[in-house]
């Protein structure tokens, strides 16, 4: 049986709070990153996490080693204390996210790529078509006059 853990590390990156979310399944490790505004108290993260858990676009998964032991409490009390202690977030979580950014980056320059290319080959049309009404004889600022 395998489980899905969920763990929410929230920190200060001057001049706002930060989260991350990390999910971890099937030995996999994705990443996803909330930019909060100011300190956010605990019942908004709660509120938060109801609403738009589902919505959050989590990094592609990374292989990463789950060690499963059972703990006794205080040890468990111990760890989280050190946790909440410990700023930033650990290098895993860092490398998926910046995974994640490099893929986006890559969709950002493909759309801008396309989106010039479209744009260069309707203006060589524009100029085609203008220079083909001027050899013909039309000139084109004459009817724009003409229909302002």
């Amino acid at each position: 049986m395998s489980t899905v853990k969920c763990k929410l590390t929230l920190y200060f990156e001057d001049p706002f709070w930060v989260g991350i979310f990390e999910q971890t399944y099937d030995n996999k490790l994705r990443v996803s990153k909330v930019t909060f505004g100011k300190e956010p108290k605990d019942y908004e993260i709660q509120r938060y996490i109801l609403k738009y858990y589902d919505r959050l676009q989590f990094s592609p998964a990374v292989e990463t080693d789950v060690h499963e032991a059972k703990k006794n409490l205080k040890r468990r009390l111990r760890e989280v204390k050190k946790q909440l202690q410990n700023k930033g977030i650990g290098t895993k979580s860092q490398q998926a996210l910046k995974l994640h950014q490099e893929q986006n980056k890559q969709n950002r320059k493909i759309q801008s790529h396309n989106q010039k290319r479209i744009d260069a080959k309707r203006m060589f049309e524009l100029k085609q078509q203008k220079k083909k009404m001027k050899h013909r004889g039309i000139n084109l600022t004459f009817h724009f006059k003409k229909l302002i």
